[in-house]
């Protein structure tokens, strides 16, 4: 199964689909990546936070691939968010994922309460780990409209990407637009929403059942034609192999739209309000 690629603004390419790790156990990370490399995934969402990058690590070491096959991105952690933390911390990060750079670094949160709300500090920090060569690319997550405009305000610097809640329940497009209006691309996280209300929704079902497709597929499906970049967590082989296999089939106009037409606002959101969230870890 080939996965498309979409170039990103500092010229590189990205895998438009793959897998995330977040909620995945130190301890069983090394072979839930395992087993999604074996499977035909080449990208590989991880972060500070998760606190599983030894097991990614571990995961893309015994696999054995060529360094250029495999799209690996981590996140920095919200304690680090001062940028003489930063650099330390991604370093840290390399030496678990047995990588002298990453792919991609992102901000994981903006924290506008946190910090003296000095998130452009933190952003301008990750561009100085670009050009250091620890990242090949960098990027936020969780960024509202307001937070992107003010770190590309004060460094001049767009994001290459954007990682955010999106599913049809929450389609998040003010983040989403005013992402594609700087440039950079949207990531999706929790792309099959949260508590599986969208799963038996039957405007999703009938459409999985016309397509002879799971809805799990069509929710996926709807995201990579929107252009989003998708990576759904799965700890299941079988469930590995499923979420891939769907670039055999395409929605029509149609469908894109009544899944869109799910979108309950705010009230959808199944994650924390980026505005507000505020959780620093220990360490």
């Amino acid at each position: 199964m080939t996965v498309p690629t979409n170039k990103l603004n500092d010229g590189t390419s990205i895998p438009q689909f793959g897998i995330g790790v977040w909620q995945v156990p130190q301890d069983e990370a090394e072979q839930v990546v395992s087993e999604a490399l074996e499977v035909g995934y080449r990208h590989i969402d991880t972060a500070q936070m998760y606190q599983n990058e030894a097991g990614v690590g571990a995961a893309l070491k015994s696999a054995g691939l060529a360094r250029d096959y495999v799209y690996v991105t981590t996140k920095l952690n919200n304690s680090h968010h001062d940028p003489a933390a930063a650099k330390a911390s991604l370093e840290k990060s390399l030496e678990k994922l047995g990588l002298d750079r990453v792919d991609l670094f992102l901000i994981h949160w903006p924290l506008p309460t946190q910090y003296g709300g000095a998130y452009a500090k933190t952003w301008e920090a990750l561009v100085g780990l670009r050009e250091e060569g620890l990242a090949t690319s960098v990027g936020v997550s969780n960024f509202q409209p307001n937070h992107l405009d003010e770190i590309v305000a004060a460094t001049g610097v767009v994001p290459a990407v954007n990682q955010i809640e999106v599913h049809p329940y929450f389609t998040n497009e003010a983040a989403r637009a005013a992402t594609q209006a700087h440039g950079a691309k949207v990531e999706s996280w929790s792309p099959l929403g949260q508590g599986g209300g969208e799963l038996t929704d039957p405007a999703v079902t009938v459409i999985a059942e016309a397509h002879g497709k799971s809805p799990a597929q069509v929710l996926l499906r709807w995201q990579i034609e929107r252009g989003d970049i998708v990576f759904p967590k799965s700890v299941r082989r079988e469930r590995l192999e499923e979420n891939l296999e769907i670039f055999d089939f395409e929605l029509t106009a149609d469908e894109v739209a009544s899944l869109a037409a799910l979108d309950k606002g705010e009230a959808g959101r199944a994650g924390p309000n980026p505005d507000t969230f505020d959780w620093i870890p220990a360490s």
